[in-house]
């Protein structure tokens, strides 16, 4: 695979400080496909001085031209399209149908959102005597997961440079390629030197540099819980701003009279897409107890489908893998009944993991109040609604979840009372104009959409 050598600042590729390398590797083959440098704290400081001299003439700009280079830069990712697929598909593993309908397919949707919204959005308002004036926070320091590689930059970028930021990204170690094609775009889609800037490298060196850099006024994280707790009580240190975007356990829970085939089936779907790789995947199923077991065998034959190696592809690396695994044991030592996969490996290469159910397990059990982060379902019982509420919201996190019912209005009024940052009612499809973020440990702020932009703006107010 092609791979820069460099870091991209100030608009161009400059050789990194140090001489340090990190292996990119793909997950089927467990071979080595590229290497990137690894960024030091001299290069984050590079990179942010060269996005602290943009930020004045980028934040400038009028609304009408920040739109247009996001629709430039919407217009090239989609140009690329095939290019950005087959790069995920290299260093994640995600088989090619996914990475070409969503890995590189989303982030199209949500960079031409935001050229809208950058076009059409209040930046000022009038309230009685005062103006509102809607400003950008600064210089942003985004840092981005592997699982979803481009829409999680792009989720970060789009709405910060529509806003009037400029940026400094540290992309994840394991997927850095999708993110130096995404350099390339900015590039290619004519933004002004300095307002796009990338570092790669690891968390601890780079990523810990980005987020205390005392010239970055506000840091976007996606990833675990426990790294967001770091950024966050870094961050809270400088008093600078942060948008956490952490872990999930989210909850599928099927009401009775819910037509159960269908949303044992989307659950499942949900689960296994992208390999269990998603923070918002519904990993516990709820059903009551007097079609409980139907749905056990419903689950069971639908993981059957989910081939390894063919509509589900591997985790991102051997200590995911065995992360998983470990869960999947730990469910079995705990008491939970395996009724679909297991923590053998399905194949003899790659970072596989077999597509597992479990069943008979309890609100208490490990598997059931920790994201594991891989494709396993834990499909507990409930007695009534209240018991089932209780259920849902009887875990830390709160980032999503679904409900199904008769109709919806049945499945909106339990919804109403999750303790859950986005709710799929009776299988609402995905909406890139939707606020996305979590509840309790699930995170600080909203991505996407008009919440998503506003991450990014700080207020002032004129009295005349």
């Amino acid at each position: 695979m092609k791979a820069h050598d460099g870091m991209y600042i100030g608009g161009a590729w400059r050789p990194a400080a140090g001489t340090d390398t990190i292996a990119v590797v793909n997950p089927v083959d467990e071979q080595v496909i590229a290497h990137v440098p690894a960024g030091t704290a001299a290069d984050v400081d590079e990179a942010v001085r060269a996005a602290r001299a943009a930020f004045p003439g980028w934040a400038a700009t009028p609304p009408a031209e920040r739109a247009a280079r996001i629709g430039a830069l919407r217009d090239v990712l989609a140009a690329r399209k095939d290019e950005i697929a087959a790069t995920v598909t290299a260093e994640l593993g995600s088989p090619l149908p996914m990475s070409q309908a969503v890995h590189a397919g989303v982030p199209v949707l949500v960079a031409g959102s935001y050229a809208e919204l950058a076009a059409t959005y209040a930046f000022e308002e009038r309230h009685g005597n005062s103006t509102v004036l809607l400003e950008p926070v600064g210089v942003v320091g985004a840092i981005t997961p592997w699982n979803y590689p481009l829409h999680q930059i792009v989720a970060k970028v789009a709405p910060a440079l529509a806003a009037g930021c400029t940026v400094v990204l540290k992309p994840a170690e394991d997927t850095p390629l999708t993110a130096q094609l995404f350099a390339e775009a900015t590039a290619e889609a004519g933004l002004p030197a300095g307002v796009f800037n990338l570092v790669t490298g690891l968390g601890p060196v780079a990523g810990q540099a980005l987020a205390g850099h005392e010239d970055v006024d506000l840091v976007s994280f996606t990833g675990s819980t426990a790294v967001g707790k770091q950024i966050g009580a870094t961050a809270g240190g400088a008093v600078k701003r942060v948008a956490l975007e952490l872990g999930g356990k989210s909850a599928n829970v099927i009401l009775p009279g819910a037509d159960l085939a269908r949303a044992v089936g989307v659950g499942v779907a949900n689960v296994m897409s992208n390999s269990g790789q998603t923070c918002s995947a519904w990993t516990r199923m709820l059903v009551d107890a007097d079609r409980y077991e139907e749905a056990v065998a419903l689950a069971a034959a639908a993981v059957a489908k989910y081939v390894p190696g063919e509509r589900v592809g591997p985790l991102v690396n051997a200590r995911q893998r065995d992360r998983v695994r470990g869960y999947i044991e730990k469910g079995v030592e705990e008491g939970a009944r395996v009724v679909a996969g297991g923590p053998g490996a399905p194949l003899p290469t790659g970072y596989y993991v077999s597509p597992t159910v479990f069943a008979d397990v309890t609100p208490e059990m490990t598997i059931a109040q920790e994201e594991i982060f891989g494709p396993v379902i834990s499909i507990l019982r409930y007695e009534d609604e209240d018991d089932a509420l209780r259920i849902a919201n009887g875990t830390v996190y709160g980032l999503a979840g679904a409900v199904w019912a008769a109709d919806d209005a049945e499945a909106v009024a339990f919804a109403r009372r999750m303790e859950t940052g986005q709710v799929d009612i009776n299988g609402g499809r995905f909406n890139p104009l939707a606020p996305f973020g979590g509840y309790k440990q699930s995170g600080v702020g909203r991505e996407l959409g008009s919440h998503g932009l506003a991450e990014y703006l700080q207020t002032k107010s004129l009295q005349f």
